[in-house]
């Protein structure tokens, strides 16, 4: 029986209850009845007996069962209350977590490029550097980048090669020049190099010779073009620049110049300044030369303290009384007078003699010239191009002269913007030759 109670005992003590599960009084309630009913039917001796031999086990193991079950359930129901007070906690300390925790860095908006409008390129012109290729005779050397400093439009020129202009479809030979003039732009005055292209319609090349002639120089001089590095030589539009050049038949001839600017230093000053008082030169036998018709001498005496620059018409002139008028004005000296007389005599008989020479071998070429030479001097056209009106570049058209040089003359025809045009071809200053 001391087994039994404590056997009995153990599941009250068990059930005793706790503040962890005051939450539960149904459960706890229920196994205190239990257990009651159990000792009073014990103490009952009628049945105390049966109970011991043949119930005992089954009343034992019913109150364990409901005593174990009691016991499941209120494990159970503490492990759903810890669960729901760590849920509870984990609620309450996510906040504080939240705080703790560093935000994460906003990420930096990315800026879209602005997209900048696509570049158009216009298509270079079959003969737009036409008038660039051809070298400005007679240019200063260090003038040649003032003439390219602005955006002259030439278009006219490259007109005149379409079909319906005035060198479509014919053999002609270019040479540039400039001529210094005083022009406005954007409102100021200033004196600009502006570029001239002169076409010459020819069968062959007008000449192959180039004239130096200042005031400064004593006499003029006709060379070879070769000598100063110069020559006619075929332009190749841009369309034919990726065939070989020797199979082309070209139309259009350039005079070039192949002296290299960088070695420009090493030439002597004499040399140098040949190239400033070149005159591309033209021969003309069907028409007579200014030289030949002109009595003018240009005198430059080298007298002391200063020569003497003056000229002399020995057909309207007077030595005695030019020499005179000169000493009057002080120029020359009583002592040089008879020293002077003698000079211009001199240069007189020197040029009466290149006037006769040079009547004798205009007659010779012709009568020693073939027909279809003949016909193409009578048919040879000179034609003058000045740049154009634009907005980037001066406006010329108030400057535009038919002259060219003095060997060639006057052009043939002169045009007005947008059409083939005439232009001005005076290779430098004009103080600096003799027109």
């Amino acid at each position: 029986m001391a087994d039994m109670d404590s056997t009995f005992d153990q599941p009250h003590q068990s059930t005793a209850p706790t503040a962890s599960t005051t939450q539960h009084q149904p459960s706890i309630h229920h196994s205190t009845a239990v257990t009651n009913r159990l000792q009073t039917t014990l103490e009952n001796p009628s049945i105390k007996g049966e109970i011991v031999s043949n119930g005992s086990r089954g009343i034992v193991r019913e109150g364990i069962e409901e005593g174990e079950a009691s016991s499941s359930s209120l494990k159970g129901t503490k492990r759903k209350a810890k669960q729901q007070q760590q849920q509870q906690e984990a609620k309450q300390d996510a906040p504080e977590a939240d705080k703790t925790k560093p935000k994460p860095r906003a990420k930096r908006a990315k800026t879209s490029k602005p997209q900048s409008e696509p570049e158009y390129f216009e298509d270079k012109r079959n003969l737009e550097d036409l008038w660039k290729e051809t070298f400005p005779v007679g240019t200063e050397w260090d003038q040649l980048d003032s003439v390219y400093q602005f955006k002259w439009d030439f278009s006219n020129l490259e007109n005149a090669f379409e079909e319906g202009g005035l060198l479509f479809d014919k053999k002609v030979y270019l040479f540039g020049c400039t001529e210094p003039q005083l022009v406005m732009f954007k409102g100021e005055s200033k004196v600009v190099c502006i570029p001239v292209v002169v076409a010459v319609v020819s069968p062959f090349p007008p000449s192959d010779k180039i004239g130096i002639n200042s005031v400064q120089r004593e006499a003029e001089e006709i060379i070879p073009m070769k000598q100063m590095k110069m020559d006619w030589v075929p332009y190749i539009p841009l369309e034919d620049r990726d065939s070989q050049v020797d199979r082309l038949k070209s139309q259009i001839f350039i005079l070039s110049c192949n002296q290299r600017r960088s070695a420009l230093k090493h030439l002597k000053l004499d040399r140098l300044k040949k190239y400033e008082y070149c005159l591309p030169y033209f021969y003309q036998p069907f028409k007579e030369d200014e030289l030949e018709q002109s009595t003018e001498v240009p005198i430059i005496f080298p007298a002391e303290p200063k020569p003497v620059f003056c000229e002399f018409d020995w057909e309207l002139d007077e030595l005695e009384e030019f020499t005179d008028k000169l000493i009057e004005e002080e120029e020359l000296s009583e002592d040089q007078k008879d020293a002077f007389k003698e000079f211009v005599k001199e240069k007189v008989r020197e040029a009466k003699k290149a006037n006769r020479e040079a009547r004798e071998a205009r007659k010779k070429a012709i009568e020693e010239m073939s027909e279809e030479t003949k016909s193409a001097f009578e048919t040879m056209r000179f034609y003058k191009f000045y740049p154009v009106q634009s907005p980037d570049a001066p406006d010329v058209s108030n400057v535009k002269s038919p002259f060219i040089n003095r060997y060639y003359g006057k052009a043939h025809e002169e045009a007005t913007p947008g059409a083939p045009s005439k232009f001005l071809c005076r290779c430098s200053f004009l103080k600096r030759h003799t027109m």
